[in-house]
């Protein structure tokens, strides 16, 4: 089973790296590193016994001169040179005789070389020291040699008897009272016994004690110092991002306009893009909140209007007996019903537009034949009051944008219908297509009254309109430009009213998509 699953962005992520908060884990990366540093103290206890085997090798080879040595002296001189071997080498020198009996001793004879510490009387700095050998090297596992101690029972020692029986080197590492190695080397003297070296290594324990002091001065200030680096990084990490978690928390309870997402200016990394991000899109959202809130009061509040006609009309109805006011009151009602019908039906779609245009596939349109199409089917069904269309075809050089068809229809739809209720009788639609460098630019003109300017950008907001004077009320919705310009911005392109070049009077609606890339 793999220990790591990918995310959902693609990036690979630990199973466990989301069950714990990001302080701990970051002083657990540093803690790890600092056990990796701390694992020194295994190799310091390789160091000390490369040395020990060293002394041991070397303690050998001095035991086999030194027997070599006695070997080719005379035995009223052997007690002599021990002395001066002992003296030489800092170790003391037993002769046995080839029944294990102790023959020569150099402490004996007065120089004691080698005199075991009594730890008893060591001040309190050895015994923190003997206390920290002894942990560290139970926590590396090192081997324990036997404890040193003086013979008395008369018996030879383990080397010795070594020595002698296979005719060969033997030595042993033992531990000193003060947890200090002691060195021992036994050599057989061909015919004459068996010589016996014993050192004492403090110089070993000593130099081990100061590489594990000067290790441990760097473990403690570089612990020190990752410890408050890791703080430190906890804190520039966590802290925000714990402040843009409470902020979330407080968007999501719907607290989101009194919420002020901290966007953190002064931080140009990833936490300050994340700040700046859920900024937006906290503002985006209280926005679209404004938005379907103002919209939910337009709609009611343009419901109410037929809502209160119909009612009336509909309790007049009981009340009346005359037949051609009865027959009036029933045109009212169907006026009425088709007003709520239209209202409801560009409603449902303004609301859903979004959603749907989210998820619309475009295809390449040919806007040309799109528009050709429409005014065709247009001076088929009968244009009211003698209104003519006319459409500036760009011949053999087609018009291509990326888009969903049926959408786009209908910004042209809205925007002829609009045209068409402000066009004088008799009066003229001008519809041209031009390029403007990657971009389509189709014009719509009417010879109507126009667009005040101080009105321009309202005429797309939703239940806004400026209708014609005499026009019937409640024939349009006032959503025909709104959902013309959400469809238009959908696709990457913008609406906007201006004045006519040619003449005082009329309106100009020009509409800018971008062209498709030469398929």
């Amino acid at each position: 089973m793999k220990s790591s699953a990918m995310g959902e962005d693609g990036e690979l992520s630990l199973r466990w790296s989301g069950r714990v908060s990001l302080t701990p884990r970051i002083l657990a990366v540093n803690i790890f590193a600092l056990a990796m540093l701390a694992g020194g103290f295994f190799y310091l206890d390789s160091y000390r016994s490369r040395i020990v085997d060293s002394r041991v090798a070397q303690a050998s080879s001095e035991t086999r001169l030194i027997a070599e040595a006695l070997r080719s002296v005379e035995p009223d001189r052997r007690a002599a040179l021990m002395l001066r071997l002992a003296a030489d080498t800092g170790a003391r020198l037993r002769m046995y005789d080839e029944s294990g009996r102790l023959l020569t001793d150099t402490r004996a004879l007065g120089l004691r070389d080698m005199v075991l510490r009594d730890p008893d009387k060591q001040g309190r700095g050895q015994a923190a020291a003997r206390f920290l050998d002894a942990m560290i090297d139970t926590v590396v596992g090192a081997p324990r040699p036997p404890l040193y101690r003086e013979r008395s029972d008369g018996l030879a020692w383990p080397d010795v008897r070594a020595a002698r029986s296979a005719n060969t080197i033997a030595a042993t590492v033992w531990r000193a009272p003060d947890r200090t190695p002691i060195i021992t080397a036994a050599a057989a003297v061909a015919g004459r016994g068996v010589i016996m070296t014993t050192a004492n290594a403090t110089d070993i324990t000593q130099t081990v004690r100061i590489e594990r002091f000067r290790l441990s001065v760097v473990l403690l200030i570089v612990s020190i110092v990752s410890i408050l680096l890791s703080l430190f990084l906890a804190r520039t990490i966590v802290r925000p991002l714990r402040r843009l978690a409470r902020a979330a928390v407080r968007v999501r309870l719907g607290r989101a306009r009194e919420v002020v997402v901290p966007r953190l200016p002064s931080r140009r990394d990833e936490i300050g893009m994340l700040a700046r991000a859920l900024s937006d899109m906290s503002l985006g959202l209280r926005a679209r909140i404004d938005a379907t809130e103002a919209f939910a009061a337009d709609v009611t509040h343009e419901m109410k209007n037929p809502l209160a006609s119909l009612r009336s009309a509909v309790e007049s109805m009981s009340m009346v007996k005359d037949p051609a006011l009865h027959a009036q009151l029933l045109t009212i009602v169907r006026d009425d019903v088709h007003r709520l019908d239209r209202l409801i039906t560009d409603i449902s779609e303004a609301s859903r537009l979004d959603a749907q245009l989210s998820r619309a596939k475009f295809e390449p349109v040919d806007v040309d034949a799109m528009i050709a199409a429409l005014l065709a089917q247009r001076e088929a069904r009968g244009i009211e009051r003698g209104i003519r269309l006319r459409y500036d075809e760009r011949g053999k050089d087609r018009m291509i944008v990326m888009g969903e068809g049926a959408r786009l229809e209908r910004v042209f739809e809205n925007l002829l219908d609009n045209a068409v209720s402000f066009s004088p009788d008799d009066g003229v639609i001008s519809i041209a297509a031009s390029r403007e460098f990657d971009m389509l630019r189709i014009r719509i003109e009417d010879e109507g009254p126009g667009v005040p300017e101080e009105a321009r950008e309202k005429v797309f907001s939703r239940f806004q309109s400026l209708r014609p004077e005499g026009e019937e009320f409640g024939k349009h919705s006032g959503l025909g430009l709104a959902i013309a310009r959400t469809i238009v911005e959908a696709h990457q392109g913008d609406i906007a009213v201006e004045s006519r070049e040619d003449r005082v009077k009329g309106a100009r609606f020009v509409v800018r998509l971008p062209l498709a890339e030469r398929l």
